[in-house]
């Protein structure tokens, strides 16, 4: 019997290891509401580690293209999310168009971004502000020429 509880002790420490290790960069939030008939609605909740693990898996000639493709952007997206989180809790855009609304924001170091359309479809994602950062640097790292 001290047997297994040494075992399930064991087995419980390390999923709550775990759980703090892929949880421990944040979750990314999508959600998604189309008001009308036929409309989608997602919402999904992903752990940020996926992200920036994640690429280390994609092929390196797939990363390579795309590091190309977005290489002119690479210092203003590295810049722009180092200087996002120095800024934790940031109003950036507020625009309103007729009944559109976007909203982009940081909140507790993450960036939130909230959309209304005039159907009333609403469109809210978060992402923490260290997840861009770390894909910026990793395309930085896989561009061609370095």
């Amino acid at each position: 019997m001290l047997m297994l509880a040494k075992v399930a002790l064991s087995l419980g420490v390390t999923a709550a290891a775990a759980g703090a290790y892929v949880f421990h960069e944040g979750v990314i939030r999508v959600d998604v509401d189309e008001h009308r008939d036929g409309g989608t609605h997602v919402h999904f909740w992903v752990p940020a580690t996926v992200v920036s693990t994640g690429i280390h898996f994609v092929p390196q000639e797939k990363l390579q293209c795309v590091a190309q493709n977005v290489r002119p952007y690479l210092p203003v997206l590295r810049e722009v999310s180092k200087e996002l989180e120095r800024y934790p809790n940031a109003e950036l855009i507020d625009l309103r168009d007729g009944h559109d609304h976007v909203r982009i924001s940081m909140a507790g170091g993450r960036l939130h971004i909230h959309a209304v359309s005039q159907d009333g479809d609403v469109v809210h994602v978060t992402v923490p502000a260290r997840v861009l950062r770390d894909v910026a640097n990793e395309f930085e790292d896989r561009r061609p020429g370095v």
